[in-house]
């Protein structure tokens, strides 16, 4: 009962003019921030928190909240229309996006992406109300054995996405782990595979590195290929509106995505 009354409580606080207002300058600025390639939600925040000096704490928090939920949205229109991720998060965009916007259905993309981030937030924010007090006291009960298996599990799933040969996807998780070790050693502070560059003293940075393999590569793709006989089209609000059986098509991955991101 105390549960529903603290959900009342903060819905009440949620539904002020005001609030709101907050909420939307700060969707809306996140987003627009977040569309920069390379960005992230955190860089978007840290640029954004000035703002919030003067404003109440809940203004302020629902404000933060709005920025980061915006920048992870938005980081998804760069990587459909640049095939340059915005985030970390954002990368897997690239993979099938950008292929669509070159078919010519990147409004299509958008708004796909737009629907699966509204469903993804939802579910995510009601099983985080309903599951987090059991979540919080099952994690604090992790020790290196669990941790271990997590760490296995997440390397053997990352290994069966590969496509073709189960060989590739294993060598796309030794390379990760490869690239993962540079840095210094949590435990003993030792620089491993640094090579006396002081940048890499914090590991590779996985902005930079997305912003290499997806960015870079098509900046260099297009200036080799470039063609002349491309044509604009002219895109009307209509076309941009998934067709029903297409939607019916996304929403079994919507949901699969909510319930793994969760």
């Amino acid at each position: 009962m105390e549960l529903f009354n603290n959900l009342l409580l903060g819905l009440q606080v949620a539904s002020d003019p005001t609030i709101l207002w907050y909420c939307f300058l700060g969707v809306f600025l996140g987003t627009a921030v977040g569309v920069l390639p390379g960005i992230g939600a955190l860089a978007a925040i840290s640029l954004l928190l000035p703002m919030t000096y003067h404003m109440s704490p809940t203004a302020a928090i629902v404000m933060l909240a709005g920025v980061y939920y915006g920048a992870q949205y938005g980081g998804s229109t760069a990587s459909i229309l640049m095939n340059l991720p915005g985030g970390p998060s954002a990368a897997v965009t690239c993979l099938d996006g950008y292929p669509m916007a070159k078919q010519g259905k990147a409004g299509k993309a958008l708004f796909i992406t737009t629907i699966a981030s509204l469903v993804g937030a939802m579910i995510g924010l009601v099983l985080l109300v309903l599951f987090s007090p059991v979540i919080a006291e099952v994690g604090l009960k992790f020790g290196p054995a669990e941790l271990f298996s997590m760490m296995v599990l997440g390397l053997v799933a990352a290994s069966s996405m590969g496509t073709g040969s189960p060989i590739k996807g294993l060598a796309m998780v030794v390379m990760g782990v490869l690239l993962g070790m540079v840095g210094t050693d949590v435990n003993s502070g030792a620089a491993r595979f640094t090579f006396d560059i002081p940048e890499l003293m914090d590991g590779i940075n996985l902005v930079a590195l997305a912003m290499g393999l997806f960015g870079v590569a098509e900046v260099v793709r297009n200036i080799h290929g470039q063609d002349d006989s491309q044509k604009v089209e002219k895109v009307t609000l209509r076309s941009m509106i998934p067709a029903r059986e297409e939607m019916k098509r996304s929403y079994p991955a919507m949901l699969r995505g909510s319930a793994l991101g969760s």
